[in-house]
């Protein structure tokens, strides 16, 4: 047999491009603000991880042509060998010292930062516990492992606990969880967690990729939200989205971050971060921690917008977040109402199977705190018009 054959027959996609409603790896010509260009068209972005809206800010962008100038494009190097710049431990202690935490070290990407962690902590002999809502790369991690793997109910801290009674004294446990979903824009149930965490002897692992820049009242994620930033072991973020930037960081007690260092293969055996992403996210570290007006705009957007769409009778879920999923629950009807926004000038993602159950297919839209009141309403008439024309609403 072909290994290609599976190849093949892949015709889901042609089958899409042929009816005119293919959402996927489409160029953007132009960014500026919350607007991009498509094939010459203006459209305001409502499906980006922007969330404080730093993407193209002067001072991010000086930052990022100053470091160039002094240090490259790229180190050529993993972080073990020629890879670590001086500016780079530099930023790893800010983001100890605003996150909390003793310790911490910057990766080339958030997906392989959870890959490092988890493939570095986790042996034959221990145990991790997912929600079966975490990020894709946090599944893939546990691939790198020799570990044994349960998943709970998403939020179901009785099923966590049948799971976590279950495992013998003897073995480790890691709870690994999402702070906020990035799918539904909900967050864990933090509290319970810490909770059952020291009834069974467990720690925590937890992605606040959508969380850090974004909840609490310094920025600090979902751990400061419930204030519960001593008791989560480990938390990870990215750079790509509050920090507009590329890259991650994993913040924890120094012996652990050190573990990392020296035993997470993802980040030997790859090159560092570049000079000019790790400027821009430090930049916007220092933008996150004295602009706190971005996060209460963006937490005034996100209620409104959310209350808009079931105003209109549009399904949101549990969000508390910027990301107010459109549930419409069926593929087609999806993609349909993705290409009428698009035709209307709004760029929005969709989302089917297998990021979402297959009933459960949505419009993700992701709100930024630059958005304009006359950008979100123009927004809410297209989701009307469209919603109402497609007899989705």
């Amino acid at each position: 047999m072909d290994i290609f054959e599976k190849c093949y027959n892949f015709k889901e996609a042609d089958e899409a491009k042929g009816k005119g409603i293919y959402p996927f790896f489409i160029p953007i010509d132009e960014v500026y603000g919350n607007k991009i260009k498509v094939d010459g068209k203006e459209m305001i972005m409502v499906g980006s991880n922007n969330y404080l809206g730093l993407v193209g800010d002067k001072r991010i962008n000086e930052a990022m042509k100053k470091a160039i100038d002094e240090f490259g494009s790229g180190t050529c190097g993993s972080r073990l060998l020629n890879g670590t710049l001086k500016k780079y431990v530099e930023l790893e202690k800010k983001i100890a010292d605003f996150m909390g935490k003793e310790d911490a070290i910057i990766l080339s990407t958030g997906y392989q930062t959870n890959l490092a962690i988890i493939s570095a902590i986790a042996s034959k002999n221990d145990v991790l516990i997912l929600d079966r809502l975490d990020h894709a790369s946090l599944i893939d991690a546990t691939r790198l492992s020799f570990s044994k793997v349960y998943k709970f109910r998403h939020n179901d801290m009785n099923d966590l606990e049948r799971i976590l009674k279950s495992i013998p004294d003897d073995m480790g446990k890691l709870i690994v969880i999402d702070g906020v979903y990035s799918m539904d824009g909900d967050v864990a149930d933090l509290p319970k967690i810490v909770e059952l965490k020291k009834k069974y002897g467990a720690r925590i692992f937890m992605d606040d990729a959508h969380g850090v820049g974004i909840l609490g009242e310094k920025g600090q994620g979902t751990a400061e939200y419930f204030d519960l930033i001593d008791e989560t072991d480990i938390i990870m973020c990215t750079f790509s989205k509050s920090f507009a930037s590329l890259g991650g960081f994993v913040a924890g007690e120094e012996r652990v971050i050190e573990y990392i260092k020296h035993f997470g293969r993802p980040m030997i055996f790859s090159a560092s971060i570049t000079p000019a992403a790790a400027a821009a996210a430090e930049t916007a570290l220092d933008i996150i921690k004295t602009e706190p007006e971005r996060r209460k705009r963006l937490q005034e957007i996100s209620v409104m917008m959310k209350e808009e769409f079931q105003k209109m009778g549009y399904k949101t879920g549990p969000t508390i977040t910027p990301i107010v999923p459109v549930i419409i629950g069926d593929d087609e009807k999806t993609f349909r109402l993705w290409y009428a926004l698009k035709e209307m000038g709004i760029f929005v993602t969709p989302v089917i199977s297998p990021a979402v159950s297959p009933d459960n297919s949505r419009i993700r839209t992701s709100y930024t705190a630059t958005h304009s009141d006359e950008e979100l309403q123009f927004v809410l008439k297209a989701f009307y018009e469209a919603g109402k024309g497609l007899n989705i609403i």
